[in-house]
């Protein structure tokens, strides 16, 4: 699922930063990078800074402007330090990886130059800006070490879905529906009104509060109608 995720790099002035930005992408799964008007490349430093990440190098696109380098993605997302007169969309990187691992399209992450960062007309050719939380006082970061921490937040983000996926397959049941759990609701809400634990004319948010447990513990079909047994079994007669 990373496989249709591009890292793009606009006008890179130090051919070290582009080689340690390939490391830092490999070391996460990520393979495709293109440079936009990169000052050095190929380079024998951006090499040396790869550490074995030489492929990512060798296959890297090279474009003369930021426009063309985007001609075949269908979500951008650009990262930016600095907040903007016109308010646009902005992320966390959790954020945009989640976003980003939910499109089956092509997908674009921007990182802009070292001293400048992204200029405001590149900016508006984003769906969504990327923020990374930083020491107020201090908030300079490295090229590569931003495309480490998305290229981090990407492959946690998607281990995650796997370990989720697992844990549904290995229960036997996948998540409940809305509907069905609307249902369960429903019988939970009623029982609790039969059993005298819950007054309809004083509840107290005593609903909401059970909305959120059950919510949180993201409920499989299985477990679904185990409760609903026993809310029938628990029934007044």
């Amino acid at each position: 699922m990373l496989d249709n995720i591009q890292i793009i790099l606009v006008g890179i002035t130090h051919p070290g930063n582009i080689g340690a930005a390939a490391r830092a992408m490999k070391t996460m799964g990520l393979s495709h990078m293109r440079l936009v008007q990169p000052k050095h490349f190929p380079s024998a430093e951006a090499t040396a800074r790869a550490t074995g990440a030489d492929d990512i190098l060798e296959q890297a696109q090279i474009f003369d402007t930021f426009e063309e380098s985007l001609w075949d993605c269908q979500l951008i997302f650009g990262t930016s330090a600095r907040s903007r007169r016109i308010a646009w969309p902005t992320l966390t990187p959790k954020a945009c990886a989640e976003k980003a691992l939910e499109s089956t399209g092509k997908i674009a992450i921007v990182f802009g130059r070292e001293q400048s960062g992204l200029t405001n007309q590149e900016l508006d050719l984003c769906h969504f800006l990327v923020q990374i939380s930083t020491n107020p006082s201090f908030s300079s970061l490295n090229v590569a070490a931003a495309v480490q921490i998305l290229a981090y937040e990407l492959l946690k983000t998607l281990e995650n879905r796997d370990i989720a996926t697992k844990e549904n397959w290995e229960l036997g049941s996948p998540l409940a529906s809305a509907e069905s759990v609307a249902q369960f609701y429903q019988h939970l809400e009623q029982t609790l009104i039969d059993i005298e634990f819950l007054d309809p004319k004083n509840p107290r948010q005593l609903m909401r509060h059970l909305h959120r447990l059950f919510n949180r513990v993201q409920l499989i079909e299985t477990e679904v109608n185990i409760l609903r047994g026993i809310l029938t079994a628990a029934s007044p007669r």
